[in-house]
This record gives structure tokens, sequence and C-alpha cells, in this order.
């Protein structure tokens, strides 16, 4: 079986096609299976700060996130999703602990879609807000501190 390698990138050091995969898994499950007509590219993506991870095999991404550094110093956590094909292998968990590690000890928040909140819970997160309804799916504010 090939094996799954992990990926860290900024902006700057993303290929035209990398780029590419990357928003078109973002789109096909948020947009498209989710049926959220929102702003998938919201600018973020090309920050200094931001960084990109995800998990590919074969040239295929399987799962993605991004970290935004926040203007008060804390990380967030966000795009976290897994190709539908690839779901169930502990794709998600390897990506979220990757994406701890290069955090750090900075404090991190996220906005788990509410049916996450004990995936999340696992690495650490507590709910840290009010749930609230976000594109018709409910989400939870959440955030893990070092």
């Amino acid at each position: 079986m090939p094996s799954t390698h992990l990926r860290i990138a900024g902006f700057a050091d993303l290929d035209a096609r990398t780029f590419h995969d990357l928003v078109r898994l973002r789109i096909d499950v948020f947009v498209v299976e989710q049926e959220c007509a929102y702003p998938e590219l919201d600018g973020r993506d090309l920050e200094p700060g931001t960084r990109h991870l995800w998990l590919a095999r074969d040239g295929a991404v399987l799962a993605y996130l991004r970290i935004l550094a926040d203007p008060d110093g804390v990380a967030r956590i966000g795009r976290v999703v897994v190709a539908p094909s690839a779901r169930g292998a502990g794709h998600a968990g390897r990506l979220l602990a990757a994406a701890l590690a290069e955090i750090g000890d900075r404090p991190c928040v996220l906005e788990a879609q509410s049916h996450l909140v004990d995936f999340y819970a696992r690495h650490g997160f507590t709910v840290s807000g009010p749930d609230y309804v976000e594109d018709g799916i409910p989400h939870t504010p959440m955030r893990r501190d070092p």
C-alpha cells in the first residue's frame, strides 16, 4: 500500500496545482457536500502567518487544515476536512496532532462543527462559548491552552 505523507507549507511555497487541489477538496466538502454557499477564498490563505497542512498519497490530497495567526497571537485552526473516500482512517487525528505540534505552546482556537466536539476534546480542546449556527450547521467555539 502506498504511504501517506504529511506536508506543511506557507502560501508562497505552494505550487498552483497543489493549491488548486487543496481548495478543490475544501469546496467539494464544505460547499458541495455540506451545501454551504459561502466565500471559500477568504484571503486568509495568502497571509504570511498561515500554514497549510495536508496528507497526500500518490499525489491525491486526503485531508487538509490550515493554521491562521490571529492578531492577538492565538493560533486558529480551520478548514479541517477529509476526502469522503479517505474517512475513517484516522487522517483528521493525525493532521490535528501535526498542527498542534506546529503551534507549540501558543493558545489555539477553532470553531468545531458541533457533532465533532468530542473529537477535538480528545486533543485537549474545551468548549469556550455558546453553540451557534453558521451556514445551517451547528458550531461550537473551542480553545486549547498550553
